[in-house]
């Protein structure tokens, strides 16, 4: 797993010249694939070294992580065109996603913290340094103040595991289980926080709306999974008091979902539909964790992987629309249909499978969480089938609300589609719905 983080740590220096632009791109395609063919057993641990490894969580997120930070330079092309801080933008990206790297490939508890609030910085630098409006300091404050907010007691709580086992190792958690009232909130709230969990989500649809398309496709591809990720490791920790517990998270998760499909119906701001949509994906999500059995857990791993291809290819196609119009806003991106009809299909395939349409990854990873669910309680089907059916109506509202309808009149200049766009595109597209083929991989290892 260290050739990998050299691998990312050398890129670095490759930033620093402005003309290695796309050159740092492919190196981070090549670094994809090289990924891709290490060696990997879905049944344990591999490739342990230096307090690092790799299973099949750790496999698959970190492949998601440089497949969308390779794609968010690709759709940034418009900071390369007008040589806006292009190196302190290449080495923002290479840096977070070292960082996520190493999130996901530690095997330390308190280095996952570390690295887990690390990632944390490049970001708040995305949105403050190439965001479009003033308000982009306000969202960076909220994003700051309320995961670092939600982190001090898991920082407590890990020094407290400590204390007590002298041990940090994940693997070994599984060993112990603990039944502290105090302990269990303050190791799940950062995670809560950070999916982001109905009640404390007023910072996503904030940072998203004042990101630029790369800290968008970063936040919606990433950012959301290191809560769901670290849910998926400490829980095991606190099996016993989660038993007690898990109804409460359940119910407002569920019941947030609902609420969150019904305000996406209000948005004017295509960006902000597609923040909201997000916090409804990862309120099924904690759902399926809570319950704490084998459909549950299953579902919202697939479920992470899914929505993180499915939620950054929308990102880049409303940028892609804003680039076009200068606006986000839904009453100004209508009837594009007449100037792009092939972009028009992209949006009808990405969010045909944001409303988990077969054959994407989403499905699978709904129809899991829809049986771990139903089998926890009966009464979450009515839930269930509302956040459904309200998934696909806001799906349908936002793409017939763009796609159809008498096209804008102060429209004065317009180009179509570059085939970097539909290439970006394409490569979001073709594993969320392809590795339906492979499903074995993300069902039976557990």
């Amino acid at each position: 797993m260290l050739k990998m983080f050299f691998f990312y740590f050398f890129t670095l220096f490759l930033c620093l010249n402005k003309n290695k632009f796309w050159m740092v791109q492919m190196s981070l395609f090549l670094s994809m694939f090289i990924f891709m063919n290490m060696t990997i057993n879905i049944m344990n641990y591999n490739n342990l070294g230096y307090m690092m490894g790799c299973d099949m969580i750790f496999y698959g997120l970190i492949m998601l992580s440089i497949w969308i930070c390779s794609m968010m330079i690709m759709a940034s092309e418009k900071l390369y065109t007008y040589n806006y801080y292009i190196i302190f933008f290449l080495l923002n990206v290479v840096f977070l996603l070292l960082m996520l790297y190493m999130t996901f490939s530690v095997l330390n508890l308190f280095l996952f913290y570390l690295f887990f609030e690390g990632s944390l910085i490049p970001t708040l630098f995305l949105i403050i340094g190439w965001g479009y409006q003033p308000e982009r300091i306000q969202a960076g404050l909220y994003l700051l103040f309320y995961t670092l907010f939600a982190s001090l007691p898991l920082l407590l709580g890990i020094f407290y595991i400590f204390e007590n086992l002298n041990c940090m190792m994940i693997y070994f958690l599984k060993f112990f289980n603990y039944n502290f009232y105090l302990l269990y909130f303050s190791m799940i709230m950062a995670f809560l926080v950070k999916m982001p969990m109905y009640f404390v989500h007023l910072w996503l649809p904030k940072a998203h709306v004042e990101a630029p398309v790369s800290g968008s496709m970063i936040l919606a591809g990433i950012m959301l999974k290191l809560g769901g990720y670290g849910l998926l490791r400490v829980l095991i920790l606190l099996q016993m008091i989660n038993f007690k517990f898990n109804f409460v998270w359940i119910i407002i998760s569920l019941v947030g979902g609902f609420y969150i499909c019904l305000k996406c119906l209000c948005q004017i701001d295509m960006k902000a539909l597609i923040a909201y949509s997000s916090v409804a994906h990862m309120s099924l999500i904690i759902g399926g964790i809570m319950t704490m059995n084998y459909w549950g857990y299953l579902g919202s791993y697939l479920l992470m992987i899914g929505h993180g291809l499915c939620s950054s290819g929308m990102f880049c196609l409303a940028n892609m629309n804003y680039e076009r119009l200068q606006s986000r806003s839904l009453f100004m991106n209508k009837g594009m249909m007449n100037f792009m009809p092939s972009l028009s299909l992209w949006w009808f395939m990405l969010l045909s499978s944001a409303m988990a349409a077969p054959p994407s990854l989403n499905l699978m990873g709904e129809i899991s969480l829809i049986n771990s669910l139903i089998s926890w309680s009966w009464f979450t089907m009515i839930m269930l089938m509302l956040i459904s059916f309200f998934s696909a109506v806001y799906s349908l509202y936002l793409y017939s609300y763009t796609q159809h309808g008498k096209y804008n009149l102060s429209i004065y200049k317009f180009y179509t589609g570059l085939s970097r766009e539909y290439l970006l595109l394409m490569l979001h597209w073709l594993p969320l719905n392809m590795l339906i083929l492979k499903i074995d991989y993300f069902m039976i290892w557990f």
